[in-house]
């Protein structure tokens, strides 16, 4: 293992999990990303003598179930980090372990470049910045997003909490998206239209591309883009107007991204952008069982809560 992945390894090992020496952790990983994988059990291996690795074949979907045994893995230990090309993050598995008072983290889609950039990152600021927005958008009952580009989309939480990822998974039952910063929420509706203009799946960065979404009584109702349609076509076979559904908007408060790359994971949590979800929310605060769980970053907008703009990090 050379030096730069484990000082990467070292973060999410002692800052972001705060691993102890009596507890197991299970490092979930695939076929394409077992170099971040094999980095993360070495680091945790010098930490505690209850350290594994599970591997399986890279999924085909985001938020599609791991195999039985991986879910076995996660759920009966203390802690899990799962680097992966697909994203567990949206799935039962990962639920049911935080469920059970395992504390982890998932790293969908994560590159070498993207780990190192990702975890090289000030975790206390991003907890601030975090705080700043909370402060500005809890218990509003509408959320407004506009964009040049086109976007206005009015979001209603409702009922449902917005929650923040601060990379700090210390505590029994957390969970976070490393790397780390947003604010997000499953809005309980939203109406208008939304234009990604920022990093979106299968694309990557989008690079002058616009991808424009409308948005009906909490599900989207057209799409402009043929291969994005295809994927939430593909997943409606399997649960109906579920995969439509309008499953979060979140806020990145993650001042140390200054640029996007194409990396969904990295890109999402950029102070400055919104990014929002089609698909899966039962793991954020939402109801919709889904087999995906689609974001698309949003550049450049102006955040409204209750009619007052929010400051967002910068």
């Amino acid at each position: 293992m050379d030096d730069d992945l484990r000082s990467a390894a070292e973060t999410a090992i002692h800052q972001c999990l705060d691993l102890g020496s009596d507890e197991s952790l299970a490092v979930v990983t695939d076929d394409e990303r077992e170099a971040i994988g094999e980095a993360l059990y070495a680091v945790a291996a010098e930490v505690t003598d209850d350290a594994s690795v599970i591997r399986y074949p890279p999924a085909g979907q985001h938020g599609e179930e791991p195999p039985a045994p991986v879910a076995a893995a996660m759920r009966e230990a203390d802690a899990f980090l799962a680097p992966t090309t697909k994203s567990l993050s949206h799935t039962r598995a990962r639920g049911a372990a935080c469920d059970a008072g395992a504390r982890g983290a998932t790293l969908p889609g994560i590159t070498r470049e993207v780990f190192l950039a990702g975890l090289d990152a000030d975790y206390e600021a991003i907890a601030r910045h975090c705080a700043e927005v909370r402060e500005q958008v809890d218990d509003a009952e509408e959320i407004r997003v506009t964009t040049e580009a086109g976007t206005d989309i009015t979001f209603e939480p409702g009922d449902r909490e917005f929650l923040s990822d601060t990379g700090d998974v210390s505590e029994p039952g957390s969970f976070s998206n490393l790397p780390a910063g947003e604010v997000f929420v499953s809005p309980e509706t939203a109406d208008g239209t939304y234009v990604v203009d920022g990093t979106m799946m299968p694309y990557g960065l989008l690079e002058g591309r616009e991808l424009r979404f409308e948005v009906e009584d909490g599900f989207v109702t057209d799409i402009s883009d043929d291969e994005v349609r295809e994927q939430v076509e593909a997943a409606a076979e399997q649960v109906g107007e579920d995969a439509y559904n309008l499953a979060e908007l979140g806020i990145g408060t993650n001042v140390g991204v200054t640029d996007l790359v194409g990396s969904v994971l990295l890109d999402e949590k950029a102070a400055g952008t919104v990014h929002i979800a089609i698909g899966d929310d039962a793991g954020i605060g939402g109801d919709t069982d889904a087999p995906l769980h689609l974001d698309g970053i949003v550049t450049e907008p102006t955040v409204y809560a209750d009619g007052a703009e929010v400051k967002l990090p910068r």
